[in-house]
């Protein structure tokens, strides 16, 4: 096991390694950042101070390492729109997209696993079918498009939710929540939903399938022998084993979700991490841009590692081979 962890950090702080620079190339190749911060109208000694006060005129792998050691610390410096430090505003649009990427997939898992291990068990029935033709549905429609549907109906229309924002929110140290209040839980509905909408169809076709798969495999054709009720073999044996993809799955989606909540976040105007981003392209502000790479390709990094670990805690299989190759 240790092993495997340490071979496991090392892939990921390649990884890193990588992701940072091709982050790193933005500040090169996207727009001068020195232009950026003086304006068109800066005279050419107020450039080269600019220039050599931020290391600009060193070489570039010294710039590149500089950028690493600096990215490693989390500073990414000065954001070229809002003049604040990208990291302050990492840290507070951070919370808003975790609260909400973590209501979504615990709806897509609640509600996804049930219906796919029903859609598996009741194949052929009318609710079995209608969950099929919802996944379908679910799969095909753009998140945008779901996201204003949902603001017609339920907003416009209905007026039991509201169309855009987080909220109230409360402070608990540095972190901002809005799921102590009840107005912030009434702003998280309709966002969470449009999230959420795409991998819980995922998740219900992926679990039907498994499910199905495992339920042929003659070591639940053995438990049927041994004259096990249907509720153990179904619950006891076959959803275990049909777990281990679920929660592949379901670890690389919520890494999904935090990245790609962008068009969400745009929808509904949720002041989170995607907005900022969708912001930051608008204006070329190339650290923020620059900052929001790295963290998603650190927050995958760290679910996969997860993942990866949890295969040795739901799958027996693994630990027995593991230990056999010892």
């Amino acid at each position: 096991m240790l092993a495997f962890v340490l071979r496991r950090l090392f892939q990921a702080v390649i990884v890193m390694v990588a992701v940072a620079f091709i982050a790193f190339m933005l500040f090169q190749y996207v727009g001068d950042p020195v232009v950026f911060l003086l304006g068109q109208d800066a005279s050419p000694q107020q450039i080269r101070e600019l220039r050599s006060d931020l290391g600009l005129d060193q070489p570039f792998f010294v710039q590149f390492w500089h950028f690493l050691l600096n990215a490693a610390q989390g500073e990414f410096g000065l954001s070229l729109r809002q003049g604040a430090k990208v990291s302050r505003l990492i840290a507070e649009r951070f919370p808003a997209t975790l609260e909400l990427a973590l209501i979504a997939a615990l709806l897509a898992l609640l509600i996804g696993v049930p219906m796919g291990v029903y859609a598996a068990l009741r194949r052929g029935t009318f609710m079995s079918q209608l969950f099929m033709t919802l996944s379908l549905l679910g799969v095909s429609l753009p998140t945008f498009l779901i996201g204003i549907l949902l603001i017609l109906v339920f907003a416009v229309t209905l007026g039991w939710f509201p169309s855009f924002g987080r909220g109230e929110t409360v402070q608990v140290g540095w972190w901002s929540t809005g799921l102590l209040r009840a107005d912030g839980w009434h702003h998280i509905v309709l966002p969470a939903v449009t999230l959420a909408v795409f991998q819980l169809t995922l998740i219900m076709r992926l679990v039907r399938a498994e499910m199905l798969e495992v339920l042929r495999t003659d070591y639940i054709k053995f438990a049927r022998a041994r004259g096990l009720s249907n509720r153990a073999v179904h619950f006891g044996h076959a959803l275990k084993n049909t777990l281990v993809p679920v929660l592949t799955i379901t670890g690389l989606q919520l890494g999904g979700l935090i990245a790609f909540a962008i068009i969400t976040e745009t929808v509904f105007q949720w002041p989170g991490m995607g907005l900022l981003f969708i912001q930051a392209v608008t204006f070329a502000d190339i650290p923020v841009m620059a900052a929001y790479l790295c963290l998603i390709a650190l927050i995958f990094v760290a679910i996969n590692l997860v993942v990866d670990l949890l295969y040795f805690a739901v799958d027996p299989r693994l630990r027995v081979s593991k230990s056999e190759s010892h």
